[in-house]
């Protein structure tokens, strides 16, 4: 799903998300919880599975597989504990402290074991198939977020929100290209998840597109060591720019340019936001931002399972929801960072 009949689906979801917030928010009566449907992926004629509970509350479980200490995915559980609240559903969110697949396989075992009305998950490796299978035959409907567009039709997924990664990908190194950019470094934190690689795979089009070249380099953007790395893998492929796939690669490699005196050399460029990189943007050290709005990937998931637990109702099925790329720049970045003090941006 994408142009107009993206735009109508979201608009629809947000207006029915605000029409919910109002009636929980006038007079003091009393709340009613209604009793969900219960409808298995959307399919009316399908067995409804046995509830763990009968308590009437809408329940939804999410998991992703970004570190709960993350400013990124603190944005996306932020926007999922406030559809949440507004939807009036138990929202239960859960991720793994340090990346990890066998954790991430556990986590979607444990939420499929609780019976939730839906389940949310991100997809960074196909090898999360067998568990969301799982999922989708126990008749849990489940929509997935951010990693995995390319996976999750096949899986039975009622619909991917999230960014499409290479398409975000080719569009940043279109447009690093248009400033002369020829030779480019992506610089992956995690190599192998689907999307980051999708990411750098976009890059490398944009700038083959070009006449030029880009190149990988895999780091552990928690260890010391790695601004010195990107400074000296942007001397040794001779890089006109450094395109990072997460606002702390993005520091470290503002550090490194800088450290090796390739400030105003060599353009930097990063995937997601934060306040750290927004003052980067506003101050020209940052070329720009490519913001996929975390704040819709936690947000509009619940508010589409919510429909479809209470009332059968889904959208278009199989379908992508993009929530990017947006691009930040010094004209738009301090709306970004207003917004990213509230944990939306």
């Amino acid at each position: 799903m994408t142009g107009r009949g993206a735009i109508r689906v979201i608009a629809l979801l947000l207006a029915l998300a605000a029409v919910a917030a109002i009636a929980a928010g006038c007079g003091d009566k009393e709340v009613v919880r209604e009793k969900p449907v219960l409808v298995p992926n959307g399919n009316l004629s399908a067995p409804v599975p046995q509830r763990a509970n009968d308590s009437g509350a809408v329940r939804i479980a999410v998991v992703t597989h970004g570190p709960a200490s993350s400013p990124f995915w603190a944005i996306v559980r932020n926007g999922a504990e406030a559809a949440g609240r507004q939807m009036d559903v138990l929202v239960s969110y859960r991720a793994p402290d340090v990346y990890s697949f066998e954790r991430m396989q556990e986590l979607i075992d444990q939420a499929i074991d609780s019976r939730p009305d839906g389940l949310v998950v991100s997809i960074p490796e196909p090898g999360l198939s067998v568990v969301i299978r799982r999922a989708t035959q126990a008749g849990i409907p489940v929509v997935s977020i951010n990693s995995g567009s390319n996976v999750s039709r096949r899986l039975g997924v009622l619909a991917h929100l999230g960014q499409p990664e290479r398409r975000a990908g080719l569009l940043a190194g279109r447009r690093l290209a248009r400033s002369g950019v020829r030779r480019a470094l992506c610089v992956n934190q995690e190599v192998s998840n689907q999307g980051l690689d999708d990411r750098c795979r976009g890059l490398a089009q944009a700038m083959h597109e070009a006449g030029g070249v880009s190149t990988v380099l895999g780091i552990d953007d928690m260890a010391a060591s790695t601004p010195t790395r990107i400074a000296n893998a942007a001397r040794r492929h001779r890089a006109q720019a450094v395109l990072t796939l997460n606002s702390t690669g993005a520091l470290l490699a503002l550090e490194g340019v800088r450290k090796a005196g390739l400030a105003g050399r060599v353009k930097v460029a990063t995937f997601d936001l934060g306040p750290d990189v927004l003052n980067a943007v506003l101050r020209g050290q940052l070329a720009f931002a490519v913001d996929q709005q975390p704040y819709l990937q936690g947000y509009l998931p619940v508010v589409l399972l919510s429909q479809l637990a209470r009332y059968g109702l889904f959208p278009a099925r199989r379908g992508l929801i993009p929530t990017g790329p947006n691009f930040v720049t010094k004209d738009n970045a301090q709306q970004a960072l207003d917004l990213s003090r509230r944990s939306i941006r």
